[in-house]
């Protein structure tokens, strides 16, 4: 396998492929976005004629940010039908991946000062939360002699969080009643205000 080298080429010289079958306009604000946060960390792939190989998307955000120069890599070890075959397998093979829900949660939850909402995730806002917490107490049935026996579990860190939830397989919570509506990896409520509000 040849040693990959970075290869900085003005954003001019770069050719889109002109039968690139993939239509990535809609994703262009959220590359540029992310080319804007952490810089230009995943280079763009061209052939030997300066045509895109990989790296559309990053192309056009780059032509938004108004940049000059791109890292590049360049293509010497394949022949047309590969770089053929590699340009759509390149995009295809993505599509096969799937979040595990209860671990994204995690992560975002670790993630205070970056808006990831500018890269496509929907994050439910923190005032809009505040609210639905409020109704879901208020609307919260009381039956008579309830009471629930359980045990609460502290994790110091997240690593050990993440392994009890592999370890137990504890899935995201979406059921509920009415306005009653539970959705996350699971929630305590806090009994003094949960009283407070009833």
């Amino acid at each position: 396998m040849d040693n990959l080298k970075i290869e900085y080429l003005k954003v001019e010289d770069l050719i889109p492929y002109v039968n690139n079958p993939r239509d990535n306009k809609v994703a262009v604000d959220k590359v540029a976005n992310s080319i804007e946060e952490f810089g230009f960390k995943n280079p763009i792939i061209v052939d030997q004629d300066n045509v895109i190989v990989a790296g559309h998307t990053r192309l056009l955000a780059s032509k938004q940010l108004g940049l000059e120069e791109v890292p590049t890599i360049r293509v010497k070890d394949l022949n047309s039908e590969q770089i053929k075959a590699f340009r759509l397998a390149d995009n295809k093979t993505s599509e096969f991946a799937e979040w595990n829900e209860n671990l994204l949660e995690l992560e975002l939850l670790g993630i205070d000062d970056i808006d990831m909402s500018k890269f496509g995730f929907e994050l439910e806002d923190t005032e809009e939360k505040e609210k639905t917490r409020q109704s879901n107490l208020k609307s919260m049935p009381l039956k008579a002699f309830e009471h629930y026996d359980y045990l609460v579990f502290v994790f110091k860190n997240q690593q050990d969080w993440l392994n009890a939830v592999n370890k137990f397989k504890i899935e995201r919570v979406n059921s509920g009643y009415g306005k009653t509506k539970k959705v996350g990896v699971g929630r305590v409520l806090d009994g003094k205000r949960l009283l407070e509000e009833v």
